[in-house]
């Protein structure tokens, strides 16, 4: 019975540590996911100031249409990128949800050895304490055979 749960435990740790791999994996795809947007966002903000300077010294209509093509690309391209942020944040979510269950898993575990080492240890003190009483008992009655 020990060593089946002494391999449960195991398996729990185990589980344990596969589940935070997993969670720091998620975490680093939406780190690398809030990266990329605030990358985007950058690259747009500094081509809105590189227009606003070539404005100023004057562009073509032709100019104007492709510039304005060009932010109008990067401002679907960072919608398309923001609609991808459920998925990162519920696959965060869900890591961090199979971790707390696998470390809940472990724990029993652990609570369930130390409960059965407990009643064990206080099976052995009874018995120990029956045989020293048992012992007593002998020695007492040999004296007062005498």
């Amino acid at each position: 019975m020990d060593n089946a749960f002494e391999f449960l435990l195991e398996q729990a740790k185990d589980n344990e540590q596969q589940a935070i791999s997993a969670l720091t994996k998620a975490q680093g795809e939406l780190d690398e996911f809030y990266q990329q947007v605030k990358q985007i966002e950058q690259y747009r903000l500094d081509y809105c100031n590189q227009l606003v300077e070539r404005g100023k010294s004057g562009l073509s209509a032709s100019e104007y249409g492709h510039l304005n093509r060009f932010l109008t690309q990067l401002d679907e391209t960072l919608s398309k990128q923001k609609t991808a942020e459920p998925h990162f944040t519920q696959q965060v979510s869900d890591c961090e949800e199979a971790w707390h269950n696998a470390r809940k898993q472990r724990r029993s575990y652990e609570w369930m050895i130390e409960k059965k080492a407990k009643e064990a240890a206080m099976k052995a003190e009874k018995l120990e304490q029956k045989q020293m009483d048992e012992f007593s008992n002998l020695l007492f009655s040999r004296r007062t055979r005498r």
